[in-house]
């Protein structure tokens, strides 16, 4: 997120690349749906019908079924059963911009279930060859102030336009005509945050591998059916959009945004590479976090292996092994002690070698304090492939660097740095950006506990582990990468 650089966050890091960070497994899909999590696993739906399956959110595979074939679906849960639209033809297929966009049911997603039934898809939307719209790329949402469904379609090809849908029957509501609420973009959905309505739209080329400008765009409204307009004021019918994501170092052209509430605080954004060159340049599915910034949405980073600062949002102290302070023997020089015309020296940094044979033996406590650039307060983060992951991420191990002390979760839900690391899920690390630009960390699991805490600072030099509160600093924490 190219607006986040600059804070003293992890996002001054992703200017580097990042093809170490896409989705693990196959994930190859085009116009994928929203996420949905369905008895324990996600799932997207594709154009051409099909997607994929994850039991963890990182690892992706094929295996999602869906009928009808067509191009660019959407899901919602609506109650215990799924709602997913599709479109047939359209998008300048077969020649013209006939198109429609249909709605169809499944108690669940899972094709292995013996509940697994599509109900008889039904006709919503609509458009003709020469009409000023095209029905595809339907996006669906249902607002929660209101409790009405709704169902937004188009392309580049004409109008974006928006009409409701019942939340029962899946059908178009009764004499409900369709709202014109932007051009210039294509699959757009509605999303719902603090008395705003977001509308997201793909602006850009589309389909044309590495050469795809697809980005993703926002404008917001007071009302579900417009006007939309972006940060300028500028009105998404007159082509406004404010920019939430576009291409990164390795992968061009994002299109499609779904987004993902997983907990309070904690928002990932899905959508598709265009291409990908470190994957045979295909398309491939992306989730990335939300950071929401004034009110408006944009694209943040996963994260990256690194030696890091890790500091709390509670205070600006640093996490540390929790060992005696060791001076440097450098003098003291005060201005007014100087000869002006003395060489002038650059010391080095104190160094693991000074220090490490004054740490003691065994597994050692941790804490926060005052940030010295110290051997004692640095850590080196990399990634466990092995381990699997979670929704847009991978687990990592928390070492202080040139060491294998390891920050760990014990018993009692608190933290120690361990001697060695083992691969134990309580020294397996969940880190997450939230949408204010911080993170949470949070052990894989937690010895003789069933809880799923995060890494906490409950006073200014005691970490330990607690419940998740994104209202509280003290959950909350930074990485600055060294």
């Amino acid at each position: 997120m190219k607006n986040m650089f600059k804070l003293i966050t992890a996002a001054s890091f992703a200017l580097l690349s990042m093809s170490a960070l896409a989705q693990e497994g196959k994930p190859w899909i085009h116009d994928p749906s929203t996420i949905m999590e369905c008895d324990g696993k996600y799932y997207t739906f594709g154009t051409g019908g099909g997607g994929l399956i994850s039991e963890d959110g990182w690892n992706w595979y094929p295996g999602a079924v869906r009928p009808g074939g067509g191009a660019a679906p959407d899901a919602i849960r609506i109650g215990d059963r799924y709602l997913i639209a599709y479109s047939s033809t359209g998008g300048g297929l077969g020649g013209g911009h006939a198109g429609r966009v249909l709605t169809m049911w499944n108690r669940t997603l899972d094709p292995n279930s013996p509940d697994f039934a599509y109900t008889e898809a039904i006709e919503v939307a609509s458009s003709e060859v020469d009409e000023d719209c095209d029905a595809i790329d339907a996006g669906l949402f249902m607002d929660p102030q209101t409790g009405r469904l709704w169902c937004t379609y188009g392309t580049y090809f004409g109008f974006i336009r928006i009409v409701e849908l019942d939340p029962l029957t899946g059908a178009r509501v009764e004499g409900n005509e369709p709202v014109d609420i932007a051009i210039d973009c294509e699959a757009t959905t509605v999303i719902y945050r603090n008395g705003w309505y977001y509308l997201l739209g793909t602006h850009g080329t589309c389909c044309d591998g590495v050469n795809s400008t697809y980005n993703i765009v926002a404008g917001r409204s007071k009302n579900v059916t417009g006007p939309y307009v972006d940060n300028m004021g500028r009105d998404m019918v007159a082509g406004g959009g404010k920019m939430v994501i576009d291409g990164d170092d390795r992968q061009f052209g994002a299109g499609h945004f779904g987004r993902h509430i997983e907990d309070e605080g904690v928002e990932k954004m899905s959508f598709h590479w265009e291409a990908d060159l470190d994957r045979s340049a295909r398309s491939v599915l992306a989730i990335r976090p939300i950071i929401w910034v004034n009110d408006w949405p944009s694209g943040g980073d996963l994260f990256r292996d690194g030696v890091y600062e890790i500091s709390s949002v509670r205070r600006g102290y640093a996490l540390e092994l929790a060992v005696d302070f060791v001076r440097q023997n450098i003098a003291r020089r005060g201005g007014w002690r100087m000869d002006p015309d003395e060489p002038v020296v650059s010391y080095p940094n104190q160094t693991l070698e000074e220090v490490i044979d004054t740490w003691p033996a065994g597994d050692v406590e941790a804490r926060v304090g005052d940030w010295m650039n110290r051997p004692h307060q640095r850590w080196s983060i990399t990634a466990v492939p092995e381990a699997g992951g979670y929704l847009g991420g991978q687990y990592y191990k928390i070492c202080i660097e040139g060491t294998d002390r390891t920050l760990t979760a014990v018993e009692g839900a608190e933290v120690k740095v361990a001697e060695t690391y083992t691969g134990a899920p309580e020294q397996l690390w969940r880190i997450e950006q939230l949408i204010d630009g911080s993170y949470r960390i949070m052990p894989k699991a937690v010895p003789g506990c069933d809880c799923q805490y995060v890494l906490t600072s409950v006073a200014d030099s005691t970490p330990t582990l607690a419940e998740w509160d994104f209202d509280s600093d003290n959950c909350k924490w930074n990485f600055i990468y060294k």
